[in-house]
């Protein structure tokens, strides 16, 4: 039978095997995509970018058993895709998997995003990119609530309607009527008003002050107090995406470095531009800024 040290040192050791089989793993995916994680390497957050250049935050939760027992994962999609685990899988497996996931869910992005962008939405307010509904507003006090699905966003949405019973029942039976006329191969907000047989209301504008205040790459509202930060350490978020819709608010610092690491961003004198990464609207950042 082991004995009481035994076990703690044959703990310890597995610990430590542990621990080295989880820092080579980040490594290989490199440490500029590690966000977070725990003291115990147990819970990891990787930033990884779509093909759109939009962030992913992915929650990885490790075991101590690890590989044996395949991690859990965590992400703000609109659903999590079946992990192919074995013994030899690494972490860059796993986050490849999430890249070819984010693959598959890019139009779905692009639709909400064009929602947003173009129809007056008024609720989520700040949606995130696991939400698949949208409520809209069309007009004479009506709206209408979209679910969109994920997995086939081309297809007829899902749809309620809100507001006086007459108008909810005209409209309903306009839906119904022209249903079959959604063509899949055609933009999503075009065949949205072909089936309301209505001229979509653009959003009104949001006042500037209607921002967040957290930036939207480290989530933090100020910057740390470092040396190498000077003139702004310790300093709030500085730059507002343009995008009324939008507002995501950012240090420019930070928005800088994640613009520097984008191929698709192209820099002129001391200025980077680029997509915002959130909805994708264009962006430019000078290098250093003293805003």
């Amino acid at each position: 039978m082991e004995s009481t040290e035994g076990t703690r040192c044959r703990k310890l050791a597995e610990t430590s095997a542990f621990y080295r089989l989880v820092y080579s793993e980040i490594e290989e995916i490199g440490w500029k995509h590690l966000v977070r994680s725990a003291g115990d390497l147990k819970s990891l957050s990787f930033r990884i970018l779509d093909n759109k250049g939009r962030v992913h935050i992915m929650e990885i939760q490790l075991d101590i058993h690890y590989p044996r027992f395949p991690p859990s994962i965590s992400a703000d999609v609109p659903y999590i895709f079946d992990l192919r685990w074995s013994m030899s899988s690494r972490l860059r497996d796993l986050v490849q998997q999430f890249q070819e996931h984010l693959k598959k869910l890019e139009d779905f992005w692009s639709i909400m995003d064009d929602i947003d962008k173009f129809l007056w939405v008024v609720d989520p307010k700040h949606p995130s990119r696991a939400m698949a509904y949208r409520q809209i507003n069309i007009g004479n006090d009506c709206y209408i609530m979209l679910s969109i699905n994920s997995r086939d966003p081309r297809s007829l949405p899902e749809c309620r309607f809100m507001g006086a019973d007459p108008i909810v029942n005209s409209l309903i039976s306009i839906w119904r009527r022209n249903s079959k006329r959604w063509i899949k191969d055609n933009p999503f907000l075009e065949n949205l008003a072909r089936v309301l047989e209505t001229q979509l209301l653009r959003p009104p504008d949001v006042p500037k002050n209607n921002q967040q205040l957290e930036c939207g790459i480290c989530y933090a509202q100020f910057l740390p107090v470092d040396d190498e930060l000077e003139p702004k350490s310790g300093s709030a978020t500085d730059y507002t995406c343009d995008n009324s819709k939008c507002n995501r608010a950012f240090h420019s610092v930070c928005l800088g470095d994640w613009l520097r690491s984008i191929t698709t961003t192209r820099q002129s004198f001391n200025v980077y531009f680029g997509s915002c990464p959130y909805c994708s609207e264009p962006v430019a950042v000078k290098i250093n800024s003293k805003k």
